[in-house]
């Protein structure tokens, strides 16, 4: 069975829907400080630097992520090659 729904919400409304919180003001706040920073010129701030935990963080996600599907491909390997082996 097969069935298709349409729903038409606006990023808020899905947000809500989905109990998922509204970040839009601590967003806005951060985006102020940062802006600030760049604005005084502060000595050593380097914006690479503000980015660095969360590069790290989704880099490792990328990292773990390529590691399960190479182990998920070696294993549908090794499953094959049994197979085929007990065809024989």
């Amino acid at each position: 069975m097969k069935f298709h729904v349409d729903i038409e919400a606006s990023p808020a409304e899905l947000r809500q829907l989905m109990g998922l919180p509204d970040l839009e003001g601590l967003q806005q706040r951060m985006l102020d400080d940062i802006q600030a920073r760049i604005d005084q010129g502060l000595e050593g701030y380097d914006p690479l630097d503000l980015m660095q935990p969360y590069l790290k963080t989704s880099l490792a996600g990328m990292d773990l992520m390529q590691r399960l599907f190479a182990a998920g491909l070696d294993s549908s390997g090794r499953a094959g090659a049994k197979t085929e082996g007990s065809d024989h």
